[in-house]
């Protein structure tokens, strides 16, 4: 199967395609992230397949939400005249962003003052934690559930508009959520194969067409093997 072009509806269609009808009868649950695009390719083509949103895509959105605050505070430090409070927001991007785990020392000590402080990226930054830790620990699926639910209401309370908009959205997908924790799904090998594919084309500084940019994906990772006219 040849990957394709784009992240709409019909870059899926033509997968569905490829493989047939007989095969796509046997698919019984597909994992995803919260996109329109693919949910529609898969209730049209796959009515019967469970529909399981990623636990990382659910992670994301409070990293989203938080990065969306902080960049809301930065714009409004540099309406100031004092540009030191801007420079501050900048600087705590990756400090607020990162797991605790692989913080710098000086990032803690950037995450420190922050706590000390208080204020809204501290609270925004406690929300997005709070949702990570529900799927770094060895929790039940009726666990995970109720946590994702109080994380919700807290998000909806905390009069941060990206956070309240994230648990709207979460209520949104809360069956698609609870299927992926139930059967213990998540896109995480394909996370990090895309974390290779990003790198590569980094190094390629671009490319003059989708093509060409998936023929080096396949050359690179996919069972495409190369022999040399040398080579027997």
């Amino acid at each position: 199967m040849s990957p394709g072009a784009g992240k709409s509806a019909a870059t899926l269609d033509r997968f569905f395609i490829e493989i047939g009808p007989e095969n796509t009868a046997s698919i019984e649950a597909v994992s995803m992230d919260m996109g329109a695009a693919f949910s529609k390719s898969v209730r049209t083509n796959a009515p019967d397949a469970v529909i399981c949103i990623d636990p990382f895509h659910v992670v994301q959105l409070g990293t989203n939400a938080l990065e969306v605050v902080r960049r809301d505070q930065w714009q409004r430090a540099r309406a100031l005249p004092d540009q030191s409070f801007a420079k501050k927001y900048k600087g705590h991007r990756f400090a607020l962003l990162k797991n605790p785990g692989t913080l710098t020392e000086k990032q803690s000590a950037t995450l420190d003052h922050l706590r000390e402080d208080g204020g809204t990226l501290w609270r925004g930054y406690l929300l997005k934690e709070s949702l990570r830790e529900i799927f770094a620990g060895d929790l039940s699926s009726a666990e995970v559930m109720a946590m994702i639910q109080d994380w919700c209401d807290a998000a909806s309370d905390s009069g941060l508009g990206p956070f309240m908009k994230a648990g709207a959205t979460l209520r949104g997908h809360i069956n698609g959520i609870h299927a992926a924790v139930s059967r213990g799904l998540s896109n995480g090998k394909h996370e990090g194969l895309n974390n290779k594919i990003r790198t590569m084309t980094r190094r390629s500084y671009g490319f003059h067409s989708p093509e060409a940019a998936l023929a080096l994906i396949m050359l690179a990772c996919g069972p495409v093997e190369v022999r040399l006219p040398y080579q027997k």
